[in-house]
């Protein structure tokens, strides 16, 4: 393994020239401006030219044309027309077939992975926020050329994307077969942390930007290698995967989090907290134990590496051509997303970087956020799948009430599956992720696939189980199966938000989040954003004072409470001043995992591999 640059030129065979090439270059650090060319050989007499809308596995339109500015067209160094259909689309009136050269800025201040950043410290960006695409030519060869501009000296270039000639520091030409490989191949750029390793025979590289001196770069190589290793066993046992080399990108920064899955590559935001730390005596050993956000961003490079092969090729027939002008609607997320989510921390387990505890941990977790929002009893996991677009990406007062996560409600419905497969026969979830790929060719998929898969592997027809577990709202039987695992599964109390029926911000003032459907202070007639400044409480004994308290956090409503059941919230809200009689409620029970029966753990978790599909 090494961090040192590459110091070579890098050359696929020589390729003749693409007729749609792409030119990127950091225009200005302080504007955060990138501008983008686009030579087109051979163009249209009116040539259309737009802009995606989405960015393929972010479920949401974000129209990106927002940051567009300036685009202009010339043939010959002679300006062309060029007029805006709508918010994305552009046709310009070209003058023969000579070659159209369109020029545009792009705004990029976005620091998530989804779209694009420019500052002194680093780039970022993916295609699909700054290339226009050619209508009609997606499925034609493209180059892009990555120019430094006005970059700080010594930045570096990464990207999953075919080098075609590219220098040391990683600028100059890269190639790809069409547009969609150009958008499934973002670009880090800047002074980044590099290393290196292989895994099942496959090159491995791993960039980090934002990190300190402190960073311990090694550890995370060590352990990344072990979760690709664990899963390019799991797709293909001896065999290779199916791409040639991959790329992680991490950007660390104060307070983010989120990943973006591509085809060979992946890129990850986390808090720079979490990295893994070098030891601050050279004599003291480095402590192995990960803390709870090291294993947060564990399981985050588990999720995104899954989804190379999990949503990347093993997709949504829906998404055998991605649509980049409209929403792209699936009732399938709750696989795709789901099944991913199941799979990312047991990875981790299995690949010995948590123990069985720590993943019960959090399973228990999981289970808690979906049992403890009352959307699970209005939307199933495939209309959450299908509302993603409407729902999901935009989060409100009343999410928690109207929707469930099809991330966590799909890794739910995963582990009832597997844990039902094992306890009936010979077979797996794993059996059944793999029969999927052979049966599919590693491709897209319905849920007709899966229903096959289920019935040939499980000996009977599971039907019954996607109407109810995918389709429908029950409650899914977790406790019988876990325990028939050998997992304990014990009843503890409810954090006090959750048994009143709340999600609170305690910054400075009581500020109510979200007020939870059937919850006490539901019924008491608080609602979302309004300010809880103090109870008040009747007097003991008639003709007697009662009391009134000023409350900044949920604790102190508690404590002066005492043993009385009933109380008076005094809120504000629009600038009003109410109370809301407010009955306190009984005790609500979460769920805590412990080991039960670790040998009959082991087969599932340990993962002594399950016969073959």
């Amino acid at each position: 393994m090494s961090t040192a640059p590459r110091k070579t030129v890098r050359r696929t065979t020589a390729t003749q020239q693409p007729a749609l090439r792409y030119r990127v270059e950091v225009l200005s650090l302080q504007a955060h401006l990138f501008a983008v060319t686009l030579e087109i050989d051979r163009p249209a007499a009116k040539q259309r030219v737009t802009l995606p809308v989405w960015i393929p596995g972010s479920y949401l339109v974000r129209e990106f044309s927002q940051h567009l500015q300036r685009l202009t067209a010339n043939q010959g160094g002679q300006p062309l027309s060029a007029r805006q259909l709508d918010k994305h689309r552009w046709e310009i009136e070209t003058d023969g077939p000579q070659t159209l050269t369109v020029r545009c800025e792009i705004y990029a201040f976005d620091a998530s992975v989804r779209t694009a950043f420019l500052d002194s410290t680093r780039g970022f960006f993916n295609a699909t926020s700054l290339c226009l695409m050619v209508p009609g030519r997606e499925d034609e060869p493209c180059s892009l050329d990555i120019a430094p501009g006005q970059a700080p000296a010594g930045w570096q270039v990464a990207t999953g994307l075919r080098a075609d000639q590219v220098a040391a520091q990683g600028f100059g030409r890269y190639i790809a077969n069409g547009y969609d490989e150009l958008a499934d191949a973002p670009v880090e750029m800047g002074n980044h942390w590099r290393g290196e390793f292989v895994a099942c025979g496959v090159p491995h590289r791993f960039v980090v930007s934002g990190a300190g001196a402190w960073f311990d770069g090694q550890r995370l190589l060590d352990d990344t290698q072990r979760i690709c290793e664990e899963q390019i066993r799991f797709w293909h046992g001896d065999g290779a995967p199916p791409f040639a080399d991959y790329l992680f990108m991490l950007h660390a920064s104060a307070d983010g989090y989120g990943g973006l899955e591509h085809r060979n590559s992946t890129a990850l935001i986390a808090q720079r907290s979490d990295l893994p730390k070098l030891s601050d005596s050279p004599d003291k050993p480095p402590a192995l134990k990960a803390t709870d956000g090291y294993t947060t961003l564990l399981g985050l490079i588990s999720h995104e590496y899954f989804h190379t092969w999990n949503v990347k090729r093993l997709r949504p027939a829906e998404y055998k051509r991605y649509d980049y002008a409209h929403e792209n609607h699936t009732e399938l997320l709750w696989f795709f997303e789901g099944f991913t989510s199941y799979y990312d921390d047991l990875f981790l387990r299995r690949a010995g970087l948590i123990d069985d505890t720590c993943y019960l941990q959090l399973v228990s977790k999981t289970i808690n956020q979906v049992q403890q929002s009352p959307g699970r009893l209005v939307q199933s996991a495939a209309q959450a799948s299908f509302d993603a677009w409407t729902k999901y990406y935009r989060i409100g007062e009343n999410t928690p009430n109207a929707t469930v996560s099809y991330y966590t409600k799909g890794a739910l419905i995963a582990m009832c599956f597997d844990l039902t497969l094992r306890r009936e026969g010979q077979h797996s979830l794993d059996d059944v992720m793999r029969a999927l790929w052979q049966r599919t060719g590693g491709g897209p998929m319905r849920e007709a696939d899966v229903s096959m898969v289920l019935k040939r592997l499980g000996g009977r027809s599971f039907e019954t189980e996607l109407g109810d577990w995918v389709h429908g709202t029950d409650a899914l039987p977790l406790t019988r199966l876990l325990e028939q695992q050998g997992a304990k599964v014990h009843q503890e109390k409810t954090p006090l938000a959750q048994r009143l029926g709340l999600r609170v911000s305690e910054n400075g003032g009581l500020v109510l989040k979200n007020v939870l459907r059937g919850g006490a202070a539901e019924a008491a007639g608080m609602a979302a954003g309004d300010e809880w400044l103090g109870i008040e409480f009747a007097p003991v004994r008639r003709g007697g004072e009662g009391e009134a308290w000023r409350v900044r956090r949920l604790d102190e409503v508690a404590m002066l409470r005492g043993q009385r059941t009933q109380l008076t919230a005094l809120v504000s809200r629009d600038g009003r001043l109410l109370r809301c009689p407010l009955r306190w409620p009984g005790e609500e029970q979460a769920v805590r995992l412990s080991v039960g029966d670790a040998q009959r753990l082991a087969p599932w978790l340990a993962n002594a591999t399950p016969a073959q599909p």
